[in-house]
């Protein structure tokens, strides 16, 4: 069967080498792609957004599946679009139509839906433009620190930690009255900052049954030590060692069911993957947000430790038997760390020729592709600010990241930058080595 991936990141590089594994999947499409995915599968130039173009190529190329990696298209509705089509309707869309999106498109309508359904999450109130002065005094009367998030899509940067009342003051104005962050920022959540260790869950539903992913652990500074500004994300890690059975089973009973549960009585339909971001309090889950797809660079260390064929996973949504369905998951412990431009996440150039891209790929390290694109000469230069993401495997966290870590160093560009300490963290829940 033929397969469509919409995005151009490394979630879906990721995606189209998974996918290439399966026997089942014919031909392997990615819209609009980078230079990675043009080496698995076959690239097309049409936008996340141009819904119309999408949905002609799927009918002209017979696209049985449609694996949508950004966040945007959802939010814009795509699942609806193919859905709404009838000679669309034999796709299946992995992707939860707009009504489901919303529990990423805005943080205000998913607190809302936690606060509902009694899934556990931090205090909030929500302002606007209209209610600035409100949202002063509120602030004035907090504790520090205190979170604020703008309500829509922002490129995984509208959420900032402020440390005090005046920082607190001037970050909520720059969102509501001078537009930061664009009308993502039209409503500003502020919630009460939640202590503990995060870590992202993920499944795949069709809003009634579900399949428990790998969990992974992200890294969002630009700094060692988890310094400096926030990014799109520097790294990750899977497994999570402190992710032990008892506190997913809290994580099934407190929020992935209630989760589903909700999503039932409220009438929302749902089918794709879900990615909850969770703060671990002692054992105890919280959500921070949730995600209505696989998450970047989650996705290049949870993926590699599936060994179940993607595809079967896909044909089990659409066939409602993912209660059934018995993941295969690999031991080994994989890392993630993310190459990026100088200057990200602010100001970076592009164009930058990258060198190291095709050295000997082993078992213990992947290369997948994110801000890359080809040049006519048929050169991967820079495209991004996240750039290359390497994945290291190894018999534990340690091992991984070593791997990773060789890898990484091979791979070079004009102001190439990355973090060698993904994972540091979590050393502390490691049993000692013998």
């Amino acid at each position: 069967m033929n397969v469509l991936i919409i995005g151009s990141g490394g979630r879906e590089h990721a995606l189209a080498w998974k996918l290439s594994q399966s026997e089942y999947a014919e031909r392997i499409f990615v819209a609009p792609g980078n230079a990675g995915t043009a080496q698995i599968a076959t690239n097309v130039d049409i936008s996340i957004s141009n819904f119309e173009e999408l949905a002609k190529f799927s009918s002209d190329f017979n696209i049985m599946t449609v694996v949508v990696g950004q966040e945007a298209a959802l939010v814009d509705g795509i699942a609806d679009y193919f859905s709404e089509k009838e000679y669309l309707q034999h796709i299946l869309v992995v992707g939860p139509r707009k009504a489901g999106a919303q529990l990423e498109g805005s943080k205000d309508f998913s607190k809302e839906f936690m606060l509902r359904h009694n899934i556990p999450t931090a205090r909030y109130q929500t302002f606007t433009a209209e209610t600035h002065v409100q949202a002063i005094s509120y602030l004035q009367n907090h504790s520090y620190p205190v979170v604020l998030k703008a309500d829509g899509l922002a490129a995984g940067k509208g959420v900032v930690i402020t440390q005090n009342f005046a920082e607190a003051q001037e970050t909520i104005s720059s969102m509501l009255l001078q537009n930061k962050f664009g009308a993502a920022g039209n409503k500003v959540v502020v919630e009460e900052f939640l202590q503990g260790i995060e870590v992202s869950v993920f499944i795949l539903t069709d809003g009634q049954e579900y399949v428990l992913l790998p969990e992974a652990k992200d890294y969002k500074r630009i700094g060692e030590g988890d310094t400096g500004l926030n990014t799109g994300g520097m790294g990750a890690v899977s497994p999570v060692p402190f992710a032990d059975v008892a506190f997913m089973a809290n994580v099934r009973t407190r929020v992935i069911e209630p989760t589903l549960r909700g999503l039932q009585s409220d009438g929302i339909p749902y089918s794709g993957f879900l990615f909850i971001g969770l703060m671990n309090d002692n054992g105890n889950p919280a959500v921070v947000e949730y995600n209505v797809r696989l998450g970047d660079p989650e996705t290049e260390a949870i993926l590699p430790r599936i060994k179940s064929d993607l595809f079967e996973l896909f044909k089990a949504l659409h066939d409602h038997e993912l209660g059934q369905f018995q993941i295969e998951l690999d031991p080994r412990s994989a890392t993630t760390i993310f190459l990026v431009s100088g200057g990200y996440p602010g100001d970076y150039e592009k164009g930058h020729q990258i060198e190291g891209l095709n050295q000997p790929v082993s078992e213990d390290a992947l290369i997948f592709q994110a801000g890359t694109k080809l040049t006519e000469n048929g050169e991967a230069v820079t495209d991004g600010g996240r750039v290359v993401a390497v994945t290291g495997l190894g018999q534990n966290m340690e091992e991984a990241l070593a791997n990773a870590n060789a890898a990484a160093s091979q791979i070079t560009w004009q102001g190439r930058t990355f973090r060698s300490d993904i994972g540091f963290d979590l050393k502390r829940y490691l049993a000692p080595s013998v």
